[in-house]
């Protein structure tokens, strides 16, 4: 994101100044480059959430929301909604100061947005010599009493249709493939709709789901296509049958659709859950998917209790460093797998028991020897080809092996009969039929909260990519190299 920032101080009372300028439709009366302005759906000019619509002198038409008011700090806020210019994510504020020299006023104001890089320094500069320079001045004419010029009456263009979408930036998988296919580029956002919500994103989680539908191993991109199931941000707007949830609010998802990859992006309101002041924007969206897996694995696939020795593989992983806080807090014996000393020190240092190196022993034979033979009575095994075979193998009898990833490969097929042999339960569950409800993500979601908030779950800080190089942090996923996550940072 790019900030233009200006100020000055106007010969005025700050009282006489705000009451000009918190009344959000008074700008047509002052700045020289609207031509006219109202505001939508017959609400005053203070309300929050209200939208003026405006013509400018050249005859183009813009959109823009109140998103936040306030007397006391002398202050608003306000985005962009339709332009014919490409100011993506544009959000911008105004702020007062009294200056106790002849009663003059300090005016800041200032905004962020996110230009095509071609464009950069054209829109910089018009935002700010074109809309903030030029209103100075004009506020300087409006309080010293000078002549208002005026303005020409010109015929405004077709108005878009309300509700209409806006440009936003993001990440398009242009075809199926490796890193190189992914493309940063400008992208249409659809109109909010009467229970949906408008967020401006500010981090994306980065999961393995995202490269297998880059891939194309996952049947969920049709080409050219967004990725992303995961990320946290602020709402903008708001659709007119929405209850739960105001402009403002901090919030985040890990859920289909895909399309996280973006800036701002409008979702359903019902899928979105309100973000506690204990999960950082980063932290948030690095965890909500992995967290409400382990959730809905823990609670629901397979209930974990103090009865149950837990093998869980991977345990290095995003998913699976969650699954060894939580499983120990909930008062299973864990034995963790992992490929080396110093994951094998990270699952100890996350509550394990035991551990196995699987590349230096056979986790097989390891698990028979530390359960005297038993084996174990669950198995999380998010690794797939390389492991299922030898997991239902190490399962004790009437164990139950849960295969809910494949960083490896395919689990593949498997005959169905030897699991009689120890009377085994196997589960291969898929995300979305347990994170697809407005009640299951709001089960899961505060299930998780409340472990990060009571300490069973520590949360570490992401590796932080911009949006932009959303390639190469899929290409640190795919090669191991994160210890724990990845996200995107849409201002980066």
């Amino acid at each position: 994101m790019d900030t233009v920032r200006e100020s000055t101080v106007i010969d005025a009372p700050v009282g006489a100044v705000w009451a000009l300028l918190r009344d959000f439709n008074s700008h047509d009366r002052w700045h020289p480059a609207i031509a006219s302005s109202r505001i939508e759906d017959g609400l005053t000019s203070q309300t929050v959430g209200g939208v003026r619509y405006f013509s400018l002198t050249d005859g183009s038409i813009l959109r823009e929301q109140l998103i936040a008011c306030s007397d006391r700090d002398m202050s608003l806020r306000y985005c962009l909604l339709d332009s014919p210019l490409p100011l993506m994510g544009y959000v911008a504020e105004m702020r007062l100061r009294p200056v106790t020299d002849r009663f003059r006023t300090l005016l800041e104001w200032s905004s962020t947005f996110q230009p095509p890089a071609p464009e950069r320094n054209r829109l910089i500069a018009l935002v700010r010599d074109d809309i903030y320079r030029a209103g100075f001045s004009a506020l300087h004419d409006w309080f010293s009493g000078a002549p208002q010029p005026a303005k020409p009456v010109v015929a405004p263009k077709p108005a878009p249709p309300k509700n209409s979408g806006q440009t936003t930036m993001g990440i398009v998988i242009q075809r199926h493939g490796g890193p190189e296919v992914l493309s940063f580029q400008p992208i249409e956002l659809p109109p909010v709709g009467p229970k949906e919500v408008r967020l401006h994103q500010t981090y994306v989680g980065v999961n393995f789901i995202d490269i297998h539908c880059r891939t194309g191993h996952f049947d969920m991109i049709d080409p050219p296509g967004i990725p992303g199931m995961e990320a946290v941000g602020t709402i903008t707007s708001v659709g007119s049958e929405v209850s739960g949830l105001r402009l403002g609010d901090r919030v985040g998802y890990a859920c289909a659709p895909v399309g996280a990859y973006c800036t701002d992006r409008v979702m359903p309101e019902s899928m979105l859950v309100k973000l506690p002041d204990s999960l950082s924007d980063d932290q948030a969206a690095g965890t909500l998917l992995k967290g409400m897996t382990a959730s809905f694995l823990l609670h629901d696939v397979q209930p974990v209790g103090p009865d149950d020795i837990v093998l869980i593989h991977a345990a290095s992983g995003g998913v699976g460093q969650l699954l060894v806080q939580w499983a120990k807090a909930l008062g299973a014996r864990v034995i963790a797998t992992a490929s080396s000393a110093e994951k094998l020190v990270m699952a100890l240092s996350n509550g394990a028991d035991r551990v196995i190196n699987y590349r230096q022993e056979d986790f097989v034979s390891a698990t028979l020897d530390l359960t005297d033979g038993m084996g174990a009575s669950v198995i999380f095994d998010g690794v797939g080809q390389n492991t299922l075979e030898g997991s239902l193998e190490a399962a004790a009898i009437r164990g139950h092996v849960v295969s809910f990833g494949e960083a490896s490969g395919p689990p593949g097929l498997h005959d169905l009969g030897r699991l009689s042999s120890k009377s085994l339960r196997f589960s291969r569950p898929n995300y979305g039929h347990y994170v697809g409800s407005a009640a299951q993500v709001e089960r899961y979601s505060r299930l998780l909260f409340d472990a990060i908030s009571s300490g069973k779950l520590r949360i570490p800080s992401p590796e932080i990519y911009p949006l932009s190089k959303a390639a190469e942090a899929q290409s640190a996923l795919e090669s191991r190299r994160l210890t724990w996550s990845a996200v995107l940072e849409t201002s980066g």
